[in-house]
Order: structure tokens, then sequence, then C-alpha cells
């Protein structure tokens, strides 16, 4: 079966397989977080995604193909909300901690206990659920879902939040959401934090609160990948940045690995 690689995300964890660059044979394709165009496959009968996102993938236009959209098993998806919701933790709590001293000097920043900051989780799903319990731990935590909770209770808890964590899907309805409006409701040096989707979030609008001082932020996910976009000009003191590697724990990737094979098995005895 012939295999269009579109992501090199399983790099080093699938064995030699029977990969083409052209897309007019391809049966089968591999895919990130990048979008593709089904029309450039007409031989495609499967489509496998290596992550839970899905903004990039055509379910409609595939049903009608008769091509097959495949996402990582339950027990590998799992990992990827358990893994992604640590790093999260990780970047709120290195961003939190990033100016405490200086090594040169010896200087002590004067700061409150971690205990009296707040923690916002925007976003209630499988990963920001897991963030707000992690973090119970060390701070204060409120939540909120636009699918579950009152649109008025949103403004107040951001300017109460010394940290914002995205974790709200990209759908028509949440490109942008943080916008110039939402992120002026944060408070004057708190830290936002994006390991969901980089559109999220107006890029300008960040680009202004940081130009300006207002705010910080923490992303692991951007408007193009890789990112070498405007924002840059601020790393790494006021944006700080990985290059999305949230969920890439070696447990994800041989889960995800064992997941897409057995699709290209599956595959392979219905012909």
């Amino acid at each position: 079966m012939k295999i269009y690689k579109a992501t090199n995300t399983l790099d080093g964890y699938l064995p030699e397989l029977d990969y083409t660059a052209d897309k007019s044979s391809a049966e089968l394709i591999l895919v990130g977080g990048k979008k593709f165009e089904l029309g450039e496959f007409p031989k495609l009968r499967g489509v496998f995604k290596t992550g839970v996102g899905t903004d990039n993938l055509p379910f409609e236009e595939a049903k009608q193909c008769g091509v097959e959209i495949r996402l990582p098993s339950e027990a590998t998806c799992d990992t990827i909300y358990e893994e992604t919701s640590a790093f999260a933790c990780h970047l709120i709590l290195a961003g939190l901690y990033a100016d405490v001293g200086d090594w040169a000097t010896w200087k002590k920043q004067d700061r409150p206990m971690l205990a009296n900051k707040s923690l916002l989780v925007l976003g209630k799903g499988r990963i920001g659920g897991r963030v707000a319990q992690k973090m119970q731990a060390f701070m204060r935590v409120f939540t909120f879902d636009t699918a579950m909770d009152a649109a008025d209770r949103l403004p107040n808890l951001m300017s109460e939040a010394d940290c914002v964590s995205l974790h709200i899907p990209l759908l028509p309805e949440t490109r942008g959401f943080m916008n110039v409006v939402r992120i002026g409701w944060m408070k004057s040096g708190a830290l936002l934090v994006n390991t969901a989707r980089g559109p999220v979030v107006d890029e300008d609008a960040l680009y202004g609160a940081l130009r300006d001082g207002k705010i910080r932020a923490a992303f692991d996910v951007f408007w193009q990948e890789p990112y070498a976009g405007k924002l840059m000009e601020f790393a790494p003191e006021r944006f700080r940045v990985t290059p999305h590697v949230a969920s890439t724990c070696r447990e994800f990737l041989e889960g995800c690995a064992k997941d897409f094979l057995e699709f290209q098995r599956e595959l392979t005895q219905r012909r």
C-alpha cells in the first residue's frame, strides 16, 4: 500500500514502509496538523491523524469519497490528554516562576507565594479538566467553558487571573477568541498559556499586548508551524516558545505508530 507522509511525527517509530511522494498514487496518508486537499489524492482509501485535533480533517468530503479517517486509539488519546495537560502545567509554573531572581548579582525578586495566585482554565474538556485538577495542588483555580458557562462571568474571571491557560478547540466560532477585547480584560503582568491551537488567539492582538508590556505569553502552538512570525521579537523574555511538543512523549509516539500500522493492515485486508 502506497503511503503519502505529510508529517514527520512518527519518524523513527515506524518500520520501512512503501512511501510515495506522488499524491496521485497514494492510498493512505499520514497527517499531522497541516491541511491537505483530498482532491489531490484520487486513489486515497484512508487518512490517519497523528493527534486528537480535527480542524484539518475533511470529514464530510471524505465520507462522500469513501475515504476512512482514523484517529489514534482511545488508549493513545488518553496518553495525549495526560501528557499535554502535564506539559501545560509545566508552562504555567515555569512562566509564573520566570522572574524570581538574578544569578549574576544574587538578587532575589520580591514575589507573592504561588498559593495566593489564581489560574483561569479556559475549556473544561479532556485536557483542560486535567490541568485544572493538577494545578489545584499549587494555586487557586477557576474554570470557564463557553458551552457551559454564562458569558458575563468571563470578564471578571479574566481580570482576576494571574495566568490564563487555553484549552479550547479551533472552530469557526473560536478562531481569534482571544482578541483585543478579551486580552484587554487580562490583568497587567498576567501570563497567557496556549497548548490548544495557535489561531484561537488573534496574533495581532497578542502582538500589541506584548509590545505594550501588558502581559506575557507561553505558546506551544502557532499560526504557522514552524513559526517565525513577528511575535518572536519578544522571545524569550515576554514570549516563551516550544515547538508544538506538548503531547510528544515516547509513549504517545509508540502508541500512535501501533495504531497506524493496525489501520494500514485493516485497509490492506479489505482490498
